[in-house]
């Protein structure tokens, strides 16, 4: 019986969920309803590199720690949490578990698929994912598997670059691991911290905007560096 109004329960909140509402954590974790805390382990999953990029990895986590202390029926900006609570506990072991998986399953792919899945006109996809991770990988080593954790797009390929480039398996999953829970513990528990300000709670949108914002900063910052160099050597040639 219990389960059977677990399955009706989670049932009805997914069929609400919109397709729209995919980067916003809190309407993520209300449409898993009963199993919020399943939900997001199975998003942390997938977005760790089973090749779905596109999942709110980050904000979703700080939320989940935020709401550790405040609980089901909080206000969460313009948004009230309605799912099952959130045991902070089981997210500190949980989530780093589910980031590992993840990116085992990334690194098998780019091992035995390789480039092949990846084309520059893909929905998700795309060549230049997978060229990005290889340039940070190339650039950071092993590091990169830590790194990578904190940029969106190439905490998801990054394990399928790293397979792709046949990286020691033991290595892999030594710097696999550390990444997954200074990036997994380090934005839960950053949430619980912060999630303790009124002012962080009612102005979460612009805190997601501001996560954004930092997460994509490395990416900028290479592709000026790349820049700059590419126009300082055509200077050099044509002069």
């Amino acid at each position: 019986m219990y389960f059977t109004d677990l399955t009706l329960a989670t049932s009805t909140t997914l069929q609400a969920f919109s397709i729209s509402d995919i980067t916003d954590p809190v309407a993520v974790l209300n449409a898993f309803g009963p199993i919020a805390l399943v939900g997001l382990l199975l998003v942390v999953f997938i977005e760790s590199g089973v090749l779905f990029p596109v999942l709110p990895g980050d904000s979703l986590l700080f939320v989940a720690g935020l709401l550790t202390a405040a609980g089901t029926g909080a206000a969460v900006g313009e948004a009230t949490y309605t799912g099952s609570a959130m045991s902070l506990p089981v997210l500190l072991i949980g989530v780093p578990i589910a980031a590992i998986l993840g990116s085992q399953v990334g690194y098998f792919i780019g091992r035995f698929g390789g480039e092949k899945l990846f084309k520059p006109d893909a929905r998700f996809l795309k060549t230049k994912y997978l060229d990005e991770s290889h340039e940070f990988f190339e650039k950071y080593g092993p590091a990169t598997l830590v790194l990578a954790r904190f940029v969106p797009f190439v905490r998801t390929f990054a394990p399928v670059a790293a397979g792709a480039a046949h990286m020691n398996y033991v290595k892999f999953v030594i710097w696999n691991a550390i990444g997954a829970i200074i990036w997994g513990d380090g934005i839960l528990l950053l949430g619980v911290w912060l999630g303790q300000i009124d002012w962080v709670r009612d102005n979460i949108d612009k805190i997601f905007i501001g996560i954004v914002l930092v997460s994509v900063l490395p990416i900028v910052w290479g592709v000026a560096k790349k820049y700059l160099s590419d126009r300082r050597a055509n200077s050099s040639a044509s002069a």
